[in-house]
């Protein structure tokens, strides 16, 4: 008990220095505000008036669960790149140097990270009720996919503290970036996964972001993009899916980040 004590005071001691910094120089979480923004003005207003939902209702309802849920998976590159240049200038040896816990400088970026997310995410919601999105579900139910989405959030933040650990060399930043596009549109974001040809259907139905896109859809109110026959596991258990997935990340990339953090400079 003493050194979980001793580890959490000392995470929280890191996520206050890179609160500090940004208290700074905010412009990180300020462009990521900004860069969502521009997505949901983008597919909402630009595009928005192409689409047509198979179940019908309004699209840039439908489209603003999906952008919430996108913004909490586009920060991976964020936390890589501030683990990435830690370790690099030095600063994670120094950490390491000193008697403190293998897990409290990872835990004390993604705490930090969790925390500008959060504000970047009520942000984003404030935002959207001001362009005419509307939350048609119980208080509970709002705190529920709230919570749901700084779970996935959490989950991708221990992706990335784990890449930025292990991936140092020059142009992984850029790799990750890259990558990150494809996996996020490949899903029920934008539009419905029953609008797609079945096999890119099935692996949108898969993507960790769709099912919490898709359970938050349901406890917000909003329009699911889904006709009353359609059924399938995230149509039937977006819920649990949205639970599962980044559960099942968290428990493979946390050891993962902790090991690596104890073999930096082996």
């Amino acid at each position: 008990m003493t050194t979980l004590l001793a580890a959490t005071r000392e995470s929280w001691l890191l996520t206050e220095r890179d609160l500090r910094h940004w208290r700074r120089e905010p412009w990180t979480p300020v462009f990521g505000v900004a860069f969502s923004v521009m997505l949901v003005l983008v597919f909402g207003y630009l595009f928005g008036g192409a689409v047509e939902l198979p179940g019908g209702g309004d699209y840039l309802a439908y489209l603003l669960p999906g952008m919430f849920a996108l913004s909490m998976m586009f920060g991976i590159e964020t936390t890589m790149a501030a683990m990435t240049a830690d370790a690099r200038k030095g600063i994670t040896d120094r950490f390491r140097s000193l008697p403190m816990s293998g897990v409290a400088v990872p835990l004390g970026r993604a705490g930090a990270d969790l925390l500008s997310s959060a504000l970047q995410l009520a942000v984003l919601m404030v935002g959207g009720l001001l362009v005419g999105w509307r939350v048609d579900g119980g208080a509970g139910a709002v705190v529920v996919g709230v919570a749901l989405l700084l779970w996935l959030r959490l989950a991708v933040l221990w992706v990335g503290v784990f890449l930025g650990l292990t991936f140092r060399v020059e142009g992984a930043l850029m790799a990750v970036q890259v990558l990150v596009w494809p996996v996020g549109f490949l899903s029920g974001v934008i539009v419905p996964p029953e609008t797609m040809p079945s096999w890119l259907a099935a692996l949108a139905d898969l993507n960790p972001v769709s099912a919490t896109a898709a359970a938050c859809r349901d406890l917000f109110g909003n329009p699911t993009g889904t006709t009353p026959s359609t059924g399938g596991l995230l149509a039937d258990h977006a819920l649990l899916l949205a639970l599962a997935w980044p559960a099942v990340f968290i428990a493979v990339f946390v050891p993962l980040s902790a090991r690596a953090y104890r073999r930096l400079g082996a």
